[in-house]
């Protein structure tokens, strides 16, 4: 397979892996995609998604540059990390609470279920039941009590009251035209974790919007989040890039090559003898990354 994409040449585009493994064949195909989208006039980004404390290791950070620059590829410094950027998703996060666009939700994982285990036809997702709400009801007296005891809660994204904030929203995928924007299809996504003051929603949008990216890509299984992202940037005022949802690389069995499936790394390839270029080939980029202009 040959990958193919739309670009003007000279875009910000950006690799954002999470080092919490060792880099695999379908993420070599991300970062390959992303260097070829930005073009030669272009600037490729590298961003190390650390938000996750308990999954994310230093080993596994220096094996994501080591494989990148293996493959031949060339990114722009500094390297941002967010890990090192909560201070920003925190501010941006209280800019929300301050219009009432977010709540804090003090349900557990097993507390959900039970709720829409009990509510019978609870809206669905494209990832399955989504937030019943049982926390957006709850008063502001009861939120700053259980707040000022310091109960542990995520804050969710107020969904009706963020739609009725902003017009009608579209977006554009290279791949697939212009969309509609439909933030309900994730209805009220956490923008902060119970243990992280951020989520990868939140986060994603500030960071590239930091970062200046013109071009965001990423695998088809995250279009549908896009539908959400766009609303945050209308919320937040952010600038919006294009994207490209690109094909995933499956195995022989047809799964999603990902580190639950213990997918061949690029490091096991690499010590089974196989040259960068036969590895970009099977990636889909037979030919080697462009250099930095």
């Amino acid at each position: 397979m040959i990958a193919s994409f739309s670009s003007t040449g000279s875009d910000v585009s950006r690799f954002a892996p999470s080092p919490s493994g060792r880099l695999h064949l379908g993420h070599a195909h991300s970062a390959l995609f992303a260097a070829r989208a930005a073009g030669r006039q272009g600037r490729f980004l590298l961003r190390i998604e650390d938000i996750d404390a308990g999954r994310c290791r230093p080993e596994f950070e220096a094996a994501i540059y080591e494989d990148l620059a293996w493959l031949g590829l060339h990114w722009a410094q500094p390297v941002l990390r967010q890990s090192e950027r909560f201070a920003v998703y925190d501010a941006a996060l209280r800019r929300l609470e301050e219009r009432a666009l977010v709540y804090p939700c003090f349900c557990t994982r097993k507390e959900i279920a039970a709720e829409i285990a009990g509510a019978g036809a609870a809206p669905h997702g494209p990832e399955g039941p989504l937030y019943p709400g049982t926390c957006r009801s709850r008063s502001a007296s009861e939120r700053r009590r259980r707040l000022a005891a310091g109960d542990p809660h995520a804050w969710r994204l107020d969904l009706v009251r963020a739609v009725a904030e902003t017009p009608a929203l579209t977006w554009h995928d290279c791949g697939r035209g212009t969309q509609r924007a439909q933030p309900e299809l994730l209805g009220d996504a956490v923008l902060a974790r119970k243990d992280v003051p951020t989520s990868y929603h939140l986060a994603v949008v500030l960071d590239d919007a930091a970062q200046g990216v013109t071009l965001v890509t990423r695998g088809a299984d995250l279009f549908v989040t896009t539908h959400l992202h766009r609303l945050l940037q209308a919320l937040l005022d952010l600038p919006v890039p294009r994207w490209h949802h690109h094909d995933l690389l499956s195995d022989a069995k047809g799964r999603r090559l990902a580190k639950r499936h213990d997918a061949l790394s690029l490091a096991a390839l690499r010590e089974a003898g196989l040259s960068p270029a036969e590895v970009r080939a099977r990636a889909g980029f037979p030919e080697a990354p462009p250099s930095p202009s």
